[in-house]
């Protein structure tokens, strides 16, 4: 298991007493392995993994390359494959071990290429990524020059998926949390850059979750925000009566200006759209590394500006702001 002692350690010199007095808590019941029928299986697995082993680290190209196909030999190649399948699906990548090519059903590095040029340099800035889930982000954060990176994901396998290329890399300052932005006690404020991509339209108050990301915040940090809008003027938004693209758990849509409202009504400042972009079935796709049905299918067959209910299909906006 990882080593969250260092983590503690920083958050205790930036005075988050609280939240380090929960963290012990936090992983003793997320690692609780009744709580999860697959839990055991895939703790197995994890702890069979060998690490030290790379001579390649390239955090910096949109494949995360930990490893070459030469440092290990043809039986450990062979394990490792299957040691990898067994964390199936693999959502957000893709990475490149030992020569292995996961190919996750997000293009992840198509959002970082997005956003990179629009935000304050990560050099030497504690991150926060909320709803991180295995962390390639976190690890495109830490190739970015973070002095230490904190994901956030509720989801176990996120988190042992995370775990697993963590032990393949060896010690860095990355560590992912299994918990929800919620469980994150109020006023923290450890952080210089908060990420949260994917996570706003899932939350039933926007308005809630934008004032706990508030709160996660040092004075002058940065909020990335990435979500689900649609086109319309201030104050429109869309709320679906049913499923979104077959999700259950979506609960708003706003419009740019309607979100950016929203933001300034929670005292960001600087408010600034630096991207909107339409999700395309060539970004996010079922493969081999994630095998069940994506978003073609979540999709109008005849009209793929439609989503299979009929609403405007996915598109999404980043924006980029901050708090005095």
């Amino acid at each position: 298991m990882i080593d969250y002692q260092p983590l503690l350690q920083t958050l205790t010199e930036l005075k988050a007493d609280a939240w380090v007095d929960l963290i012990p808590q936090q992983l003793e019941r997320a690692f609780d392995l009744k709580a999860n029928g697959n839990a055991a299986n895939w703790m197995a697995v994890l702890e069979q993994i060998v690490e030290g082993k790379a001579s390649v680290f390239e955090l910096n190209s949109g494949k995360v390359n930990i490893g070459a196909a030469t440092d290990l030999d043809e039986t450990a190649l062979a394990l490792l494959l299957e040691q990898m399948k067994a964390f199936h699906p693999w959502r957000k990548g893709p990475y490149d071990l030992f020569g292995i090519y996961i190919d996750t059903e997000w293009r992840s590095d198509w959002k970082w290429d997005r956003l990179e040029k629009h935000i304050s340099p990560l050099k030497n800035r504690m991150v926060l990524d909320v709803g991180c889930g295995n962390g390639y982000h976190c690890w495109r954060m830490l190739g970015a020059g973070a002095k230490m990176v904190v994901g956030v994901d509720p989801m176990l396998l996120n988190v042992l998926q995370f775990q697993v290329i963590r032990k393949l890399y060896g010690e860095a300052p990355v560590y992912v949390i299994p918990i929800g932005l919620e469980h994150i006690p109020a006023e923290t404020k450890a952080f210089d850059t908060v990420f949260s991509m994917g996570v706003l339209y899932h939350r039933r108050s926007p308005i809630d979750h934008l004032l706990e990301l508030k709160d996660c915040l040092l004075p002058g940090g940065e909020l990335v925000l990435e979500t689900l809008v649609i086109e319309g003027k201030e104050g429109e938004m869309l709320m679906p009566e049913g499923r979104y693209a077959k999700m259950r758990n979506v609960w708003f849509l706003p419009s740019c200006e309607t979100l950016i409202g929203w933001m300034k009504r929670c005292g960001f400042v600087n408010c600034r759209l630096v991207d909107v972009s339409t999700t395309s079935v060539e970004e996010q796709r079922t493969t081999d590394w994630m095998q069940f049905h994506s978003l073609k299918e979540f999709l109008d067959p005849d009209d793929l500006a439609l989503t299979c209910e009929g609403l405007p299909a996915p598109k999404r906006a980043i924006i980029v702001a901050n708090i005095n």
